[in-house]
């Protein structure tokens, strides 16, 4: 058997696939057309989040048994038509939540102390002290909406800095960690907001203008989930008119090519889609994605 690798993988899950005895070709190079023509030599395919695993890839994929994922989303692959050609799409749901639960954390206490337009005055040789007054997380209220294993990690975490933690999550009554209210509860109490549900018609703008005319003024908002939950021209309003303070994005509607709106706001905090290019991650979800496609194949072909 062969699995085709077409975005960077960590050594250990290479090293563990070939441990197994099957044969692992990595080609991080490849253009769509490319795949369509190799694709069907092999029996896995194992991708990221860059490549598109299209219909017409699955249809040139005749020996194609499992598509595997390194990471949580699939929004690259067509899934639908995957599953009507009986193969098996897997990801490993599990490997980033640690990191991008850290990664909300470090955006409030970024949020609240200035930390990168500090930096960026220190950089430019100012000494603007009482410019960046700040406040604590302490006691504060944060909402999180999506009560998964990452909304819950983050909860987890923020309890740790004494606030009060509310939560919306439609398939959630009850939560150890967070008292459950409806949205709108949530959008009025709330001095810190973060999204943690996938991108669906359902959520898509599930934070827009409605939502933001009921916030309280100074409130922090945070996408580190998937772009376009959050309606990036509603925050921009709410940043003109001093309802939303900061809004930390690790996601954006538009990422290839990227462009947004809140480019131009000072309050803005951004990063390049990272929540899970940490080491540990990036470790995790080589050596799982390499598990769960191997054991997938030896299984089909019993």
């Amino acid at each position: 058997m062969k699995i085709l690798v077409t975005d960077q993988l960590h050594t250990e899950g290479i090293s563990y696939i070939k441990s197994q005895g099957i044969e692992v070709d990595e080609r991080l190079d490849l253009t769509g057309e490319d795949l369509k023509r190799i694709i069907g030599d092999y029996e896995g395919l194992i991708v990221r989040s860059r490549t598109k695993v299209t219909k017409e890839v699955i249809e040139a994929g005749k020996k194609l048994l499992v598509v595997g994922r390194a990471g949580v989303g699939l929004d690259n692959v067509d899934t639908t038509f995957a599953i009507a050609r009986n193969i098996k799409v897997l990801n490993t749901p599990n490997v980033s939540t640690t990191s991008v639960a850290e990664l909300v954390i470090g955006y409030m206490i970024s949020a609240v102390r200035h930390i990168p337009q500090a930096t960026v005055s220190i950089q430019a040789g100012q000494w603007e002290k009482e410019k960046f007054f700040g406040t604590e997380l302490a006691e504060k209220t944060l909402g999180i909406v999506g009560l998964g294993r990452i909304g819950n990690a983050v909860a987890i975490r923020a309890r740790a800095f004494e606030m009060k933690i509310i939560g919306f999550d439609p398939f959630v009554a009850n939560s150890e960690y967070v008292k459950v209210v409806d949205l709108d509860t949530l959008v009025r109490e709330s001095d810190f907001i973060t999204v943690h549900v996938p991108l669906t018609e359902n959520t898509h703008h599930m934070i827009s203008s409605r939502e933001v005319k009921k916030m309280k003024r100074g409130v922090v908002l945070i996408n580190a989930a998937r772009g376009g939950i959050l309606d990036e021209d509603a925050i921009d309003q709410g940043m003109k008119e001093g309802i939303v303070s900061s809004v930390a994005l690790d996601t954006f509607e538009s990422e290839k090519p990227f462009k947004t709106i809140l480019r131009g706001q000072e309050n803005l905090i951004a990063t390049p889609h990272v929540g899970a290019q940490t080491e540990e991650a990036q470790r995790r979800a080589g050596i799982e994605v390499g598990k769960v496609v191997v054991e997938y194949l030896k299984q089909a072909v019993k």
